[in-house]
């Protein structure tokens, strides 16, 4: 794969997408900064090359680490990699060292809580309306791709040129990027397979098979399809490697802090306690919440959904809430409702 010095990239944190996507623009030899949101980690891991986030991982040291803001007026392109609760507080810190003109790519899955933005707009509402965004999603396991296995993702963007020149740049031996301009799609589809993972991991915690957790990753497609439609998104971006790819990957990878904290919580695990046991963000947990606002307020059907957020939120225990799913009055089987 040949490299790519007329572009300069910024990675706005430390976790661990943050560091693979630094991997792949190193092997391209772009040049690449990452800039911590914080400072002692900022100096650990530019003197170490290492981080507890991705065990046996290791920085190459054409990768400059900083937590000085002042790093990110020399990108011509900056990628949010800060999750989807802690966009608006970091960015808005930000905004001054934002060079004007300069494309926000963001590989954050999630809802935000208090305004159910998704993170591409709150990152428009933080840096100006004219912000040109893309997103950058799929299944990706992060520990998987820092040992140069191969993945597919999608660059989302309603801007063509700007998708383009983000698989431009995130290509490489072991990543093919495919293209779309359903950035509504793909952003949706990205929070929502993190609430339907925590249901997976329940199902996991309570030995419930392979035939429950197949019905259930069907039947949570369903449900996330039905917001990402009503939402604007297009019906085949669910069915596609960001959609229905990202969530079985999630839902099935023992990696995935979803999956594991359902896991724990099925296992009699508190939800605090099952929290406390990763040191990376659960996306799942405040966007079950977010999601389900909004699905109210839409009058959308997610039952599964639903059911996450009572366990996580309203100590629903987690074999109440199967004998609940399972009490539900059958239907004809359908993705989208009738309206959309």
């Amino acid at each position: 794969m040949s490299n790519d010095l007329s572009e300069r990239i910024a990675l706005v944190g430390d976790g661990q997408m943050a560091l693979v996507l630094a991997d792949i623009l190193s092997a391209r030899r772009i040049p690449t900064v990452l800039v911590s949101p914080f400072e002692a980690e900022a100096r650990r891991l530019g003197e170490t090359r290492e981080s507890a986030r991705l065990p046996g991982f290791r920085l190459h040291p054409a990768v400059a680490v900083t937590a000085d803001p002042a790093a990110l007026r020399d990108a011509t392109l900056i990628v949010c990699a800060i999750p989807t609760q802690f966009i608006r507080p970091t960015f808005g810190r930000l905004a001054p060292s934002v060079p004007k003109g300069v494309p926000i790519v963001s590989i954050a899955k999630g809802i935000e809580v208090d305004t159910f933005r998704l993170p591409c707009d709150i990152l428009a509402e933080t840096l100006g309306a004219d912000l040109q965004v893309a997103a950058l999603s799929g299944p990706t396991i992060a520990a998987e791709l820092a040992r140069r296995l191969p993945a597919a993702l999608v660059a989302a963007s309603p801007n063509a040129a700007l998708s383009a020149r983000v698989a431009g740049a995130f290509s490489s031996d072991w990543t093919r990027i495919y293209q779309s301009p359903d950035l509504i799609g793909v952003e949706v589809a990205g929070a929502c397979k993190n609430v339907i993972a925590i249901a997976a991991g329940v199902a996991d915690g309570m030995g419930l098979g392979v035939n429950a957790k197949s019905a259930l990753l069907a039947r949570g497609l369903a449900e996330i399809a039905r917001v990402g439609v009503a939402l604007g998104g297009k019906l085949e971006t669910f069915f596609g490697v960001a959609g229905v790819g990202d969530l079985s990957t999630t839902c099935f990878a023992p990696e995935g802090r979803n999956r594991s904290f359902g896991e724990r919580l099925a296992r009699g695990r508190g939800v605090q306690e099952a929290l406390a046991d990763t040191i990376s963000v659960v996306e799942g947990v405040p966007t079950a919440r977010a999601l389900m606002r909004l699905v109210r307020e839409r009058g959308i059907e997610a039952p599964i959904c639903e059911t996450v957020e009572m366990m996580v939120f309203d100590g629903l225990p987690p074999r109440e809430a199967l004998a609940q799913l399972m009490r539900r009055e059958t239907t004809t089987e359908r993705i989208t409702t009738p309206a959309q």
